[in-house]
């Protein structure tokens, strides 16, 4: 396996850049990424700085690092062209196309992506995010009359990280409910979820990743044995079948995929986009 270092630069975050560089790198198989990433290159003087960064790297491995921009401006861009790297710019290779179409000049303004230009949004997404916080794991307010999706599943099988990254990137109220002992033992679906049926969607995990997760919280202990998650596993799968309750197996999925799948298969409206 051979090793290349990938710097992503930006004038602000640097979050665009990553994300994007990253979807293209795991088109690669039996390569090896060290991520750096250099944010709020803004100016001249920060663009040098960076240049030598790149350069320093590709004369300590020998090979030149891939570089992933999102810079803005084009003074500062062409400074950082000059490193000993692959330059990969989607301002660049997207903006020319796009004025062309549009026959409109961009404005070249930075900070569009991820700054607060769009307030109503943005306050959309920090109440999203306050209510998956009062309600996660079925405690504090349990205000599943103003959710839009509830996540109920056994403990450890991803539904705090998916509310939340539901409300962060999209602005969803998502609740979500941890199956105790009790409600697995039981044919009904818990009192407090009853009403809201048409609003529940459940999360499973193979047992041997979830008996892995448990066991790092909890070692050696009856939570975390074979028996208790296979137990468990099996039972919140009859109750998802016996009460029409749509799931999605998180093993082999990133948080963003399980979003994805269940906004999708919900019909729930993605009000705010990254």
């Amino acid at each position: 396996m051979t090793r290349r270092t990938v710097f992503f630069v930006s004038d602000q975050t640097g979050v665009t850049a990553e994300t994007m560089g990253h979807s293209l790198l795991t088109q690669f198989d039996g390569q090896e990424f060290r991520p750096v990433t250099l944010p709020f290159i803004s100016d001249i003087d920060k663009a040098g700085e960076a240049v030598r960064r790149i350069n320093a790297t590709a004369l300590d491995e020998g090979k030149r690092p891939i570089v992933f921009s999102t810079l803005v401006q084009e003074d500062v861009r062409a400074v950082v062209k000059t490193a000993n790297g692959l330059f990969l710019d989607f301002f660049d290779a997207f903006l020319g196309p796009l004025e062309k179409e549009l026959s409109v000049q961009s404005t070249h303004a930075t900070g569009r992506a991820h700054g607060m230009s769009d307030l109503v949004a943005y306050t959309s997404r920090i109440n999203a995010t306050n209510f998956a916080v009062a309600n996660d794991d079925g405690a504090g307010a349990r205000d599943y009359e103003h959710a839009e999706v509830v996540l109920v599943g056994v403990s450890r099988s991803g539904k705090t990280p998916t509310c939340l990254y539901m409300a962060l990137q999209y602005g969803i109220f998502a609740a979500n409910y941890p199956l105790t002992e009790d409600d697995l033992e039981s044919d009904r679906l818990p009192r407090i979820l009853a009403p809201h049926a048409r609003k529940l969607y459940g999360l499973t995990i193979r047992p041997d990743r979830l008996q892995q997760i448990r066991n790092e919280r909890r070692p050696d202990s009856r939570y975390a044995s074979a028996q208790q998650v296979q137990y468990e596993l099996r039972a919140a799968a009859a109750l998802f079948t016996r009460h029409g309750i749509p799931s999605i197996d998180t093993t082999e999925c990133s948080i963003e995929e399980i979003a994805s799948r269940i906004i999708d298969k919900m019909g729930i409206e993605r009000r705010v986009r990254p």
